[in-house]
């Protein structure tokens, strides 16, 4: 038994139908040669990213900007720390959709809230870069570390304290550590750009911490990037 599609084609009219609907919808601007949009969820919304269609769009605003006062906005190493792993956009897309939509990852928009609210990556969670500090309020470290499946340690056994004690003969840098990364998630920094410092000091100071190394990924081309290849931004609360 034929299928539709292939059972549409023995009727001419369907078939030229077909073929006009599929090129109606088909993009101009694709992501790559075989994917035109990736779909995700933000803010408990389905969302679809794509790059903008027209063709003629350019930026304005703020991250036209070639130049700005360093310090504070100096241009950031490629590899921001070892064992850390610096992505592109079809590197970030591709953590989306295998990571961030399994629920087996986090995507981290390390920005202040006034930058986060004029607009975020889709899939993305404002937390800071500040939330990680060393004078940050333990209160308000927990709650970030809680949204990255990172809980505080409770009590101390003879066999954890042994078991830690081990952990520093070889080098552990999550040994002696208040936190435990048992079941951290694969982390997605990012910030407005490669002369962005904020995911940076985010990163360095989560590995302080404790955090793995191997699961933390920084997007260093941020939203000056992201907007330059016209991907989708979403603005959060009004989707």
């Amino acid at each position: 038994m034929l299928s539709k599609t292939r059972a549409a084609w023995r009727t001419p009219g369907l078939a030229l139908l077909l073929l006009w609907s599929n090129s109606l919808f088909a993009l101009d601007v694709n992501i790559a040669p075989d994917t035109p949009y990736v779909e995700t969820a933000h803010e408990g919304k389905p969302f679809r990213i794509q790059r903008i269609q027209d063709q003629n769009h350019v930026l304005t605003g703020g991250f036209t900007k070639t130049s700005r006062k360093c310090p504070p906005f100096c241009i950031q190493p490629l590899h921001v720390a070892p064992g850390v792993i610096t992505v592109g956009e079809l590197e970030f897309l591709d953590f989306i959709e295998k990571k961030l939509n399994t629920g087996q990852g986090v995507v981290i928009d390390a920005r202040t809230p006034s930058w986060h609210e004029k607009g975020t990556i889709p899939g993305s969670i404002n937390i800071p870069f500040t939330s990680f500090d060393k004078e940050t309020n333990e209160a308000v470290k927990a709650v970030a570390l809680g949204k990255l499946g990172v809980i505080k340690k409770t009590g101390t056994s003879m066999i954890t304290s042994l078991w830690e004690s081990a952990l520093k003969l070889v080098g552990s840098k999550t040994a002696g550590s208040p936190w435990d990364f048992t079941n951290a998630k694969e982390i997605l920094l990012w910030c407005n750009g490669m002369w962005c410092g904020q995911s940076p000091r985010a990163i360095h100071n989560l590995l302080a911490l404790g955090y793995p190394a191997e699961k933390i990924y920084y997007y260093r081309g941020g939203m000056q990037s992201w907007q330059i290849l016209g991907l989708s931004v979403v603005v959060p609360n009004k989707q």
